[in-house]
């Protein structure tokens, strides 16, 4: 057996070309939608706990978050759900032109900039969708916690993991799909 075969089936991979790109695009476009649709849960989640009167749990009062953390928790949930949507709409419109494309014109010079164009902005949107659910997501800490602005160990063991690990997603994320969406326009 190959070291480059496949586990499940010993089928050597090396040897076998990828011949359908609109099945690989078809497959990202579903995979992106995927996603946008378990981050746009979570939104909705998010905005259940946006209730005004909420303690923290924190026993001091003054660590009780106030009505702004509670707006600006609706507004990012909002402008994080406008995101997600944005990049589904975007993604689920390119998988059906490249579903009704043909072989020939997925090497067109316009096709590969549209795209390219497309790809890129559902990829982004649904980068600053995450952007928007991680600055929400700090303040439902506030919340459920207690203001960072009380020093709260707990807050702020919350906030700095819930930001290091979406960076870290992010600082994966982008350049892979970046790359992706380049090596698709300029090869494909």
């Amino acid at each position: 057996m190959s070291s480059q075969g496949d586990p499940e089936t010993g089928a050597d991979k090396s040897k076998e070309p990828i011949n359908n790109v609109k099945e690989i695009h078809q497959k990202a476009l579903d995979d992106l939608v995927n996603v946008n649709s378990l981050f746009t849960l979570a939104v909705f989640v998010g905005l259940s706990l946006a209730r005004q009167g909420e303690h923290s749990l924190e026993n001091r009062t003054e660590c009780d978050a106030g009505p702004e953390h509670a707006k600006r928790l609706v507004v990012n949930e909002v402008a994080s759900f406008a995101c997600f949507l944005l990049s589904s709409l975007v993604a689920k419109a390119l998988k059906i032109h490249v579903t009704i494309w043909e072989k020939e014109d997925f090497k067109r010079r316009r096709n590969q900039i549209v795209r390219g164009s497309l790809l890129s902005l559902s990829v982004w949107a649904s980068v600053f969708g995450c952007i928007f659910l991680t600055i929400s997501m700090v303040d439902v800490i506030q919340i459920k916690v207690g203001k960072l602005a009380c020093g709260s160990v707990y807050a702020w063991r919350a906030t700095g993991a819930l930001i290091a690990i979406v960076l870290l997603a992010l600082s994966i994320y982008v350049p892979f799909m970046m790359n992706a969406i380049f090596t698709s326009v300029k090869f494909v």
